[in-house]
């Protein structure tokens, strides 16, 4: 098996491409299709920093270092979850990471800093843990990035990610979802920018590319994503990639480019021509942490008082504002 770019001995096939590429090739591949994502969809600007938000996983990871090859200014930010040994193990790899490449580090403890930690808040809400933990996630990234000044937040979801939450979403008609699902969300008031850089790379891709460039990653899935649907829809898509190679990518890209701008004309949201012109709700400061809110207290502070009120006041002040953070050497 050949490279297709430069004929020599290959290491790995991506069937959807039709290809095949040697190590430095397919790094060459990786970059190239995370720099056309940044630049499709004007995801970051020249100059603009970057807060990075770092799970420990293949994908966060490699796309840390994905966007410091590229040239951009980016810094990582991983939020302690509390989920036992999972959660020790992911921190010692994002910090080695960190540490060893000069890169700076922002770290909040969801339960020392904020009352709770994931399993809690999921014995305490009855529900699936995952609603528990992507809420605190994304109320913490837009947090931490309005109080270090950064502009943009990029996640580590890749192709298959994103393939499977539209299959979802697409199962149970979720109008307001479809209308929200593009590779960029932009800022707003009280809201940076949220970016999806890997969205033209899969897991095999990103998997590959931490073997080759020597970045130890977190192997094994989260214990509390069990029953997890979005593991299903992602099972499904795979049979029928193996079948037919690159239907992921276009069942994905064909809905960014025919199917979106019509969910979000439907809600109301400008689309990417522009379309719609819905103002949207109404927001204003939460009452408890100040962050934008369609009510008087946001969706994580009601999580917090919940947690409170079922398991009496956490111990220690209340969180500070800003939050630790790992310095460059």
């Amino acid at each position: 098996m050949k490279c297709r770019r430069c004929r020599e001995p290959a290491v790995i096939d991506i069937r959807r491409h039709n290809a095949a590429f040697c190590r430095d090739c397919f790094l060459h591949h990786c970059r190239e299709q995370v720099r056309r994502a940044i630049d499709e969809h004007r995801m970051i600007e020249p100059g603009e920093r970057v807060l990075v938000a770092v799970s420990g996983g293949k994908d966060s990871l490699a796309l840390w270092h994905l966007l410091g090859a590229l040239g951009h200014e980016a810094d990582g930010l991983y939020i302690g979850l509390g989920i036992d040994e999972y959660s020790e193990e992911s921190a010692a790899l994002v910090r080695t990471f960190a540490t060893g490449r000069g890169l700076k580090l922002h770290e909040v403890d969801l339960a020392a800093e904020w009352g709770f930690d994931v399993p809690t808040a999921a014995r305490t809400t009855r529900r699936a843990p995952c609603g528990s933990c992507g809420l605190s996630k994304r109320h913490l990234f837009n947090r931490v990035a309005l109080t270090h000044g950064y502009p943009v937040v990029a996640t580590g979801h890749n192709l298959d990610d994103e393939a499977a939450v539209l299959l979802g979403n697409v199962l149970r008609w979720e109008t307001g979802y479809l209308a929200r699902q593009y590779p960029v969300l932009p800022a707003s008031d009280g809201f940076a920018r949220k970016v999806k850089p890997l969205i033209r790379l899969g897991e095999r891709e990103m998997a590959a590319y931490c073997v080759l460039e020597g970045i130890d990653y977190q192997v094994e899935e989260c214990p509390m994503a069990a029953g997890n649907r979005h593991l299903g829809y992602k099972e499904v898509l795979n049979a029928l990639e193996d079948r037919s190679p690159g239907a992921k990518a276009a069942f994905l890209f064909g809905f960014l480019d025919r199917g979106h701008d019509l969910f979000a004309g439907l809600a109301g949201i400008a689309g990417t021509g522009g379309g719609a012109s819905g103002e949207g709700p109404v927001l204003a400061p939460c009452a408890s942490c100040g962050s934008p809110t369609t009510g008087e207290v946001c969706a994580f502070c009601r999580l917090r008082e919940r947690v409170r009120d079922d398991t009496g006041p956490a111990p220690g002040p209340e969180p500070a504002s800003a939050p630790s953070q790992t310095p460059r050497p």
